[in-house]
């Protein structure tokens, strides 16, 4: 019977720690690891453990229960002795650190009688080792021991051999000449007698180092009954912090700015679908990876230069449930280890996140249940000229950019730019069929026209552009330039590379940022670069424009028309990093 059974009853008896004793002791504690209403099935069960593992005992606990424990040890080497058995499967995962209250009479070893409340010596202060403890047990007597090892015992021995190099044959737990010479190869490399044959003290010190990955961050199990999870977690490394369905933070709590997050929600195909999209959305998971997705479930691993992060996520029974680790870049053996075990040891339980809970947690639009969506270094305007997505924008939009993508979905590259004239012309990666496309103007308005320029004002917060209005103020820069149009229109910043409009839809040209130095203009005071330079860029480009209209020519449209035609051809451009 495993240890939970008798929970509440070993947490009241053995919870409180001991005082450290005089002279420099401290009262022994022990590994609980299973207890038994049989006093037969207890013995079976120690006799069983004794085979692999070293410091077995057997105890009556009262009631006619027997409790099988590891020890005795200082607090310090109990911790790590847990840790370390917990981690490689070789005791419950339920097992735990207990006082020597409660211990009865000793039944494990056979013959034995002493104290279970004796002390043990504090370990001295650390010093380098000068060499290996010598073998403690003959090949004869190692062999004997050998076979109390369970075949789960002996693949495990095998796999710690193989990721050290020592061994490169299958993990099929036969203990045959390949597996002999790896063993031999390993007690070489550690300078003891390479016979071949690992003494349990070899043993464990093999497994301690193939498990040493997951003792530095203190893998250990963890149940999250809210988001019906168990799994194995680096718990030294973080700790819980919040829910915001569908998500647990577990926030860093460690050097390596580790993070973990589980997922848990009710859904069914849309909703683990949707997640899929919305996780890659996110900052903390980074473009560049491979992502996989069936009609169950999916993988995102997503890597930059200071981050990779693994998300999984699976649907069953109405639940989508999952995790993601964030790892720091540049630890990947460590962060493998780590991933193997959260995978293999993670459990569905009864449960999942309530979806309507956490609606008092911080709402933003930049945040997605406390999870931070990845966002553009700045984004301005942009308008297609012809049918297949050529976009014009500004400069501005596109200088430094590591990606260049139109209404976030799709990704552009510069065709040519202007830097003089402060234009750019982009292709979109894959085809688009662009609702509108830009008729630029052949001709020059008249001075005092009515104009109105379409544009992303606040940098595609509200999702749609928006028409700005104001008037021809001047067929040049103040300057002189002839190339430009100076406007009476107040504009934002997101509304630079938008196109600049008459009253009959025709495009006089482009939007050009505010001018910014050592003169402040007036706010009402904005250019635009000529719809005849723009073509003339295009026609360098090869992208010839659309059939050009004449300036005024048309009927004014009704303001609603006007806002269909802009909306049309509008596009966001946003330079990420």
């Amino acid at each position: 019977m495993r240890l939970w059974f008798l929970s509440f009853l070993f947490a009241t008896l053995f919870a409180a720690p001991f005082a450290t004793a005089q002279q420099g002791a401290e009262e022994a504690v022990w590994v609980q690891i299973e207890a038994h209403p049989s006093l037969t099935t207890a013995q079976d069960r120690a006799r069983a453990y004794a085979g692999g593992l070293e410091d077995v005992n057997g105890f009556s606990l009262g009631g006619n229960w027997y409790g099988i424990a590891l020890g005795p040890y200082t607090r310090a080497e109990a911790e790590d002795r847990l840790r370390q058995l917990r981690a490689a499967g070789r005791i419950p995962r339920d097992s735990y650190i207990s006082t020597s209250n409660g211990l009865g009479r000793r039944f494990w070893p056979a013959g034995t009688s002493a104290d279970p409340a004796q002390t043990v010596s504090a370990p001295a202060e650390a010093t380098p080792a000068a060499a290996p403890e010598p073998v403690d047990e003959t090949p004869a007597e190692a062999r004997r021991s050998e076979r109390a090892l369970t075949g789960d015992e002996r693949r495990a021995l095998q796999i710690a051999m193989q990721a050290q190099g020592f061994y490169d044959a299958g993990i099929d737990g036969a203990f045959g000449p390949g597996t002999r010479r790896g063993m031999a190869a390993w007690q070489e490399a550690q300078g003891y007698e390479a016979t071949g044959i690992l003494t349990t003290r070899q043993r464990r010190e093999l497994l301690a180092q193939y498990n040493a990955p997951l003792t530095s961050v203190g893998m250990a199990m963890m149940a999250d009954p809210e988001a019906g999870i168990e799994l194995m977690m680096p718990m030294d490394e973080v700790r819980f912090s919040r829910y915001e369905p569908p998500f647990a933070h577990y926030t860093s709590d460690g050097p390596l700015g580790v993070r973990v997050i589980l997922i848990s929600q009710p859904g069914n195909a849309a909703t683990l679908f949707g997640l899929y999209d919305i996780l890659q959305t996110l900052e903390v998971v980074p473009l560049e990876g491979p992502r996989a997705r069936d009609d169950d479930s999916f993988t995102i691993e997503g890597r930059d230069s200071e981050i990779v992060t693994h998300a999984q996520a699976s649907l069953r029974g109405g639940q989508v449930k999952g995790f993601m680790l964030v790892w720091p870049t540049g630890d990947e053996q460590r962060r493998q280890r780590i991933l193997t075990e959260m995978q293999n040891s993670f459990t569905r339980l009864d449960g999942v996140l309530d979806p309507a809970a956490g609606a008092d947690a911080r709402q933003t639009i930049d945040l997605v249940s406390g999870l931070k969506l990845r966002t553009p270094r700045l984004s301005r305007s942009g308008f297609f000229t012809d049918g297949t997505g050529t976009v014009v924008t500004t400069t501005e939009a596109v200088e430094g950019c590591a990606r260049i993508t139109l209404d976030h979905d799709y990704q552009a590259e510069i065709l040519t730019s202007d830097a003089g004239l402060g234009v750019a012309v982009l292709r979109p990666v894959q085809r688009l069929a662009p609702m509108e496309v830009a008729r630029l103007a052949n001709q020059s308005p008249r001075l005092g026209a009515e104009l109105a320029v379409s544009g992303f004002s606040y940098e595609g917060r509200l999702g749609a552009p928006t028409l700005t209005f104001g008037a021809l103020a001047e067929l040049q820069g103040l300057e002189g330039e002839a190339e430009l149009s100076r406007l009476a229109l107040e504009a934002l910043a997101g509304d630079a590379g938008g196109p600049v409009m008459g009253t009959d839809g025709t495009v006089l040209g482009m939007l050009l940022p505010r001018v910014t130095g050592n003169r402040a203009l007036p706010a009402d005071v904005s250019f635009a670069a000529d719809a005849s330079e723009i073509r003339a860029l295009l026609d360098s480009a090869g992208r010839p424009s659309a059939t050009p209209a004449a300036a005024g020519d048309g009927a004014p449209l009704s303001p609603d028309a006007l806002a269909r035609r802009a909306q049309g051809m509008t596009v966001l451009v946003s330079c990420w990093d």
